[in-house]
């Protein structure tokens, strides 16, 4: 693989996860962008929304994005949910579309053993109807900008990481 893979998907189906599974069965270094974001702002995605606003987070966003396409090759990037808004998306890497449905999303994060956390540092999942309306509104564009699609539920991550590596090529 000589492009970066760059993983998009509603928050919460597991991007970050599949990210480090990737790097283990591919080799490769991971970035994941929420975290570069804190880095960069020295403060908490959560704060930032708070403090400053969506508005503002996104165009931090669209400046780690610019920093990705000139800066990073062959590593797994994993990305906020809102990431796919960036205007360089697909010159970033391939763009692998993690799907899942919203319902089996939301049970996979109720389930997990530190939910609280889970949905603490996801500020669009405070009220779930809202976040269903937004996962409606964005999976459609998900589909449409991926080179691979890779349906996530009722697999394992290892199972998950194989087929993007086997889809890659």
């Amino acid at each position: 693989m000589d492009k970066n893979i760059v993983l998009i998907g509603f928050m919460g189906v597991g991007k970050g996860t599949i990210a480090r599974v990737l790097v283990k069965e591919s080799g490769l270094f991971a970035i994941d962008t929420d975290d570069l974001i804190e880095s960069i702002e020295k403060r908490s995605v959560k704060k930032i929304f708070k403090k400053d606003g969506e508005e503002y987070f996104r165009e931090v966003e669209k400046n780690v994005a610019t920093w990705l396409e000139k800066s990073v090759d062959n590593t797994i990037i994993s990305t906020g949910g809102g990431f796919f808004k960036v205007p360089n998306l697909k010159n970033i890497g391939k763009v692998v579309y993690l799907y899942g449905s919203f319902e089996w999303i939301i049970e996979r994060l109720v389930n997990h053993p530190n939910s609280k956390k889970k949905f603490k540092k996801r500020p669009l999942l405070k009220n779930i109807a809202r976040a269903k309306a937004l996962y409606e509104e964005r999976e459609p564009i998900y589909q449409s900008l991926a080179d691979v699609v890779i349906d996530t539920q009722n697999k394992t991550p290892l199972e998950i990481a194989r087929e993007i590596i086997e889809k890659m090529g």
